[in-house]
């Protein structure tokens, strides 16, 4: 069994998942509504299928949320000061060889800017949980928005 994701707070996935964010609750909250799936898709009207027969197609329960404060602090922790580096890569002979082209160091994170970036669909969050071999879950920025979520950048190389 696995359930694998990438999910936006812009759209719904096409298994109808989507993120909201919900700030009177404080919550960055992972929803399910079925009348979003793709049923023209034969593979997902088969696992729609299969989830109506098993649990039924109400709104997950309990619901999967973060809440914003232990969010904060999680991510926050992580990535209050980074590097972000732009590298050319290759493979040769089974090996993969990188050239670094810029490297930027990073600080000055906003966590109210992370949330308005899940909100607009710069953030998403994957899933890849896996019977046997959990990669658990991830906050991922989509390429060319890491200036949104920090007030300082510095090129260094």
């Amino acid at each position: 069994m696995s359930f694998r994701s990438t999910t936006s707070a812009t759209e719904y996935t096409v298994r109808g998942f989507k993120i909201v964010v919900d700030r009177h609750q404080h919550k960055v909250r992972f929803i399910f509504d079925p009348t979003k799936a793709k049923v023209s898709n034969p593979d997902i009207a088969s696992w729609l299928k299969l989830v109506e027969e098993r649990i039924g197609l109400g709104p997950i329960s309990p619901e999967p949320y973060w809440g914003f404060n232990d969010l904060k602090y999680v991510v926050g922790s992580k990535i209050s000061n980074c590097f972000y580096v732009i590298a050319d890569s290759k493979m040769e002979r089974k090996r993969e060889f990188f050239l670094y082209r810029e490297l930027y160091i990073l600080s000055g994170f906003s966590f109210e800017r992370f949330i308005k970036c899940i909100e607009d669909g710069a953030v998403l969050i994957d899933f890849d949980a896996r019977s046997g071999h959990n990669h658990g879950t991830k906050f991922r920025i989509r390429q060319g928005h890491w200036r949104e979520l920090f007030s300082d950048f510095t090129r260094a190389l």
